[in-house]
């Protein structure tokens, strides 16, 4: 009734009637079923698009530009969950370059709530039903055998499980492998604490990650020969990883692994900066409300000769997806979106 009643109240305050709708490319959303039943001309904008185009318009950026979009969900035109994303933005439309290497949430949404869960659907991916045995592991000791046994037949038959690439889960996975928090009481607590540790620690070491080209053999296990070659660049979260298990199993404290672990995703993004071969970066979506990781990456591309851009009015969370939409409505009879008049 509140969502309603804002719209009416901003129509009748200028006087305006609705044209067309822009909404989030998910099907199930309140905002985007409401969109859909004006029986006006709506633009479906997919989440993290979205979410570079307001960055663009925050910097007064024209295309080409490469988003790298970091979040905790977003709905991918695949149907899988996106959250780790690099999208090549030309014209009026973008490719999705490269992404983070996904795997499964059991029990999708209690996942979000639960870090803990999220850290057996990674620790799955790298020690399939092994897994169960290796009780040392801080996120298999938070369940009880008859917990763990359900959630590894939940992902060996991909029973009500999700694929993601999100950002926003790794940050999770890594905060229940550290102990740091098996529950989010708030949303993004677990990366807020990892944060919190990494700010106490002084190194500019970080843990390996490998890309996987297009171009090249996918060195990734546990998928079939008919997906030997991947549509995008693939970054390799499981070296970075095992490393975090050696370090954990040596003692390191846990905010020198926090801060090594956020330099590898900066690292990460240069890298792929690199392959991609677009100078014109950004960083936007809610993972670079992290002021650690958004600094390191923005000092490792400035230093790699890229030009880094991050929000400055705008929010680089969902507090400003609104603005994308609105721009990607805009331009929809443009072949090039024109992001400086949009936003004026």
């Amino acid at each position: 009734e509140a969502f309603e009643r804002v719209i009416a109240d901003f129509q009748h305050l200028y006087d305006a009637s609705l044209q067309k709708a822009a909404c989030d490319l998910h099907p199930s959303y309140f905002s985007s079923r409401f969109a859909r039943s004006r029986g006006i001309p709506v633009v479906e904008v997919q989440h993290h698009y979205a979410h570079v185009l307001s960055c663009m318009a925050d910097n007064h950026l024209e295309p080409p530009v490469l988003g790298v979009s970091w979040d905790g969900t977003g709905y991918g035109p695949d149907g899988s969950i996106w959250g780790g994303e690099f999208l090549k933005v030309e014209g009026g439309s973008f490719d999705r370059v490269a992404h983070l290497r996904t795997f499964l949430l059991p029990g999708g949404d209690k996942a979000v709530k639960e870090p803990r869960r999220t850290a057996i659907g990674l620790l799955y991916e790298i020690f399939g039903e092994k897994l169960g045995a290796l009780d040392h592991l801080m996120p298999v000791r938070a369940f009880s055998a008859e917990e763990l046994s359900i959630l590894l037949r939940m992902l060996d038959k991909k029973l009500n499980t999700y694929i993601t690439s999100s950002a926003g889960r790794l940050f999770d996975a890594v905060a229940s492998i550290l102990n740091v928090a098996q529950y989010n009481q708030f949303e993004g607590k677990a990366a807020m604490s990892l944060e919190f540790l990494a700010d106490t620690a002084k190194t500019g070491a970080c843990y390996p990650m490998r890309i996987v080209s297009p171009t090249a053999p996918r060195a990734l296990p546990g998928l079939p020969p008919e997906k030997d070659l991947p549509s995008a660049h693939v970054i390799d979260w499981e070296p970075l990883v095992t490393g975090i298990l050696d370090d954990m199993s040596r003692h390191k404290s846990v905010a020198t692994i926090s801060a090594m672990f956020h330099n590898s995703l900066a690292e990460a993004i240069v890298m792929t900066a690199g392959e991609i071969g677009e100078k014109k970066v950004l960083l936007t979506g809610g993972c670079f409300q992290n002021r650690y990781l958004t600094e390191k990456t923005v000092a490792r591309l400035q230093g790699e000769g890229f030009e880094p851009y991050f929000h400055q009015r705008i929010p680089p969370n969902d507090g400003g997806i609104a603005l994308g939409q609105a721009i990607a409505a805009s331009a929809v009879k443009r072949s090039t979106p024109s992001i400086s008049s949009t936003c004026e």
